[in-house]
């Protein structure tokens, strides 16, 4: 088990810079904060949600609006006119200013170049077999590119590979990625509300905590053939007729953004997003039980006065299972924590050539601090001797000056085949309008 991030616990703030000196910013005397410089790519999107590539030497990126559609940036930052494809009129329709649900996820086959295979990641509408009053169905369809437009897919192509009924708005996930092994991972949320509780919640344990539902969980499946998903047989759970074999890894509140680094090692890094109190980076584990709805990062979680932590609770899970604690952590306004936000995003270890200096380090963020305005974060992180790391703020160069944060939401990171990171971003706090806009990290000053 790693060890938690030092700016996870508030501390006094002298002691913090003296501990801290050589990485840390903000006390009299020290250098100057690090920074990235970003660059605007392309905009005009409504509310980006994910971003990939299919990794087959075109140099364009596609980018997920919210409301269904899935658009093409070509290697210049150009957006094409037509979209990809719009899964839109499938879709459960956003229904107030803040909603969470729509079109989440996309990834690319490993093999998309010769196969034509991507994968799309949605709030379907409720099926017949829903049950009476859930919000939607979590969706994962396959479907195939056009055989005559590279920049066209195939509408009439889709084949759902997994629906998941989902009783609320919120807490979908929405991470589609291929791990090393060639299996999709999937994340999807605890299913909504508050608390893991309430209408589809799992009395006394909530989902994330049930091994019986795939709600709260990330979920490994095999695509190889066409179409069709599989439970791989070196699944945690595979073997265990009471349990759900897709299950990879599970105890998650909302997993928002995860990704393998490509270094060799495969670790899988994902941000989990809290409630109340506390935001957590994971290096999440076959089989592992990463603690919600007991634990929100790694203080006890109290389900009947959010806001005020538990002073003591279970370190297994159910089944006897030990709860693993986030590799980093940090807490809302207010917290005394180091780092703040309200709304974690993960990103992706560095592992492009455009900045040495960034090379291996996490790079990932925070949606806002508020509600109220757009206020998003960036925050890098890196592993000591000791298995410890370190988080830190980083402020943001762009070509109108430097400030402290992005003045905007973010919503979601991306990487190009060159291994090279984007922000998507929004001024708008839902799904409307075409405020939406996609940075490229172009540099970055660390010491």
């Amino acid at each position: 088990m790693k060890k938690n991030s030092l700016i996870s616990r508030p501390i006094p703030l002298l002691c913090f810079c003296i501990a801290l000196i050589p990485i840390m910013a903000g006390c009299d005397g020290n250098p100057a904060p690090p920074s990235l410089e970003i660059q605007l790519f392309a905009r005009g999107f409504t509310h980006p949600t994910a971003c990939d590539s299919p990794r087959d030497g075109s140099g364009r990126l596609f980018v997920t609006e919210q409301t269904g559609a899935v658009r093409i940036v070509d290697g210049s930052g150009d957006v094409l006119k037509e979209p990809f494809i719009d899964v839109g009129e499938q879709m459960v329709k956003p229904s107030f200013a803040y909603d969470e649900s729509g079109l989440l996820g996309i990834a690319f086959h490993p093999d998309y170049a010769v196969n034509g295979r991507f994968f799309l990641f949605y709030n379907a509408l409720p099926m017949t077999d829903t049950p009476e009053g859930y919000h939607s169905n979590v969706r994962i369809s396959e479907f195939l590119v056009s055989s005559d437009d590279p920049n066209r897919a195939d509408p009439a192509s889709e084949r759902a590979l997994l629906d998941v009924p989902h009783p609320q708005s919120n807490h979908n996930g929405g991470q589609l990625a291929f791990g090393p092994d060639g299996y999709l991972y999937i994340g999807i949320g605890d299913g909504g509300n508050a608390n893991d509780v309430g209408e589809g919640h799992t009395p006394d344990i909530g989902n994330g905590q049930d091994t019986t539902n795939l709600l709260g969980k990330i979920l490994r499946i095999d695509v190889a053939e066409p179409g069709v998903a599989t439970i791989p047989a070196d699944n945690p759970f595979f073997a265990d007729p009471q349990k759900k074999g897709e299950i990879y890894a599970y105890g998650f509140r909302n997993p928002w953004r995860f990704s393998f680094d490509t270094d060799g090692s495969g670790r899988l890094f994902c941000g989990d997003v809290g409630q109340s109190l506390y935001e957590e980076i994971n290096i999440v584990e076959t089989g592992g039980n990463y603690g919600w709805n007991i634990k929100e990062g790694s203080i006890c979680f109290n389900k009947n006065r959010a806001s005020v932590p538990l002073s003591e609770c279970a370190d297994t899970g159910a089944d006897g299972d030990p709860l693993l604690d986030p590799v980093i952590y940090y807490g809302h306004p207010g917290s005394g924590s180091m780092l703040v936000g309200r709304s974690v995003v993960g990103g992706y270890v560095y592992r492009g050539s455009l900045i040495p200096e960034l090379q291996g380090f996490y790079v990932f963020g925070d949606w806002s601090t508020s509600f109220s305005k757009s206020d998003g974060s960036l925050f890098i992180a890196s592993e000591d001797v000791s298995d410890t790391w370190q988080a830190r703020e980083v402020s943001v160069q762009r070509d109108n000056g430097q400030g402290r944060r992005l003045n905007r939401f973010l919503l979601s990171f991306g990487e190009d085949e060159d291994g090279e990171l984007y922000l998507l971003t929004s001024k708008s706090l839902g799904p409307i309008g075409s405020s939406g806009e996609v940075y490229k990290i172009i540099g970055a000053i660390l010491e």
